[in-house]
């Protein structure tokens, strides 16, 4: 590997055009700066300048080394301030409903990383019930869930209002059987709707089953079929609730993390806020 030092020397004596000046500008003796070249030269097995023209010129080998040491230099130097820069060497790993993934949600995300350079935040958005297990599994630091009940470790929980829906211009009477419009298996609001239809001792089918949240509400849209959703997230289109099933309960919106303090529970607070202020409540904080 060749010596940046010797590089440098090098690259100064061509630039002077000379050992004296090269030297002075390196704040060493013309000695030195003779015998870091000579170095270089053994290095290389190859003469690098001619010593006799004045100003001292770069011989063939000289002037093919040349481009290549002043881009090994500059490389140094991108790497050392690279590596003294410390953003993003920390990682605080989150995993959050789709729904929850809002711009509100996203300001606080860039306002803690502005506050905290050295904090790269690797967010997953998913289904609540593999976000939970995947947290459990320790796979996330700060988790949010949508659950029937807050569990007793949670940080902080808020009720998440549900309705059924269907489109706008959906009409008078839905056929027997009722088409549905649901997440995928394993998704929390499928199962529930399941229920419901059972207790009301109706047929249905699945018309469309969509694996985000905006899917499901464009189908809903279009009137393929009714579907139980966060009344929060339907507000954005246009669809209105389904009347055959009235007074559904809430649901909850769970906040964990295995940290107490530190960033991870700035970080949390700030998440926190967001959730209270989308569902027009004070944070509920368990300790």
């Amino acid at each position: 590997m060749l010596d940046p030092r010797l590089l440098r020397s090098f690259i100064a004596i061509v630039d002077a055009g000379g050992f004296t000046l090269a030297a002075e500008r390196l704040n060493m003796t013309q000695s030195t700066i003779s015998q870091q070249l000579a170095r270089l030269e053994d290095a290389v097995g190859a003469a690098l300048l001619d010593r006799a023209a004045r100003p001292v010129k770069t011989t063939v080998a000289g002037e093919r080394l040349l481009g290549y040491a002043r881009r090994i230099l500059a490389l140094q130097q991108e790497a050392e301030s690279a590596l003294g820069d410390p953003s993003g060497t920390a990682t605080i790993r989150i995993g959050v409903p789709e729904d929850i993934v809002s711009s509100t949600m996203a300001k606080a995300f860039h306002d803690f990383a502005g506050s905290h350079r050295e904090i790269h935040l690797d967010v997953t958005a998913g289904l609540s019930r593999d976000l939970s297990a995947r947290y459990r599994a320790g796979e996330f630091d700060i988790v949010i869930v949508k659950e029937p009940a807050a569990g007793p470790d949670c940080r902080a929980t808020f009720p998440e209002p549900l309705a059924w829906f269907e489109s706008a211009d959906a009409p008078d009477e839905w056929p027997n059987p009722i088409p549905l419009v649901a997440f995928p298996p394993g998704g929390l609001y499928r199962e529930a709707m399941f229920e419901r239809i059972e207790q009301e001792q109706l047929r249905w089918y699945i018309a469309f089953s969509g694996s985000s949240l905006h899917n499901v509400l464009v189908a809903v849209e279009a009137g393929l079929g009714v579907s139980l959703l966060p009344r929060h997230a339907a507000a954005r289109y246009r669809v209105r609730p389904f009347a055959r099933f009235p007074g559904v309960p809430p649901i909850a919106i769970s906040i964990y993390a295995w940290e107490s303090a530190g960033l991870i529970a700035e970080l949390v607070d700030q998440m926190e806020a967001v959730l209270a202020t989308r569902v027009n409540l004070p944070v509920k904080t368990r300790k």
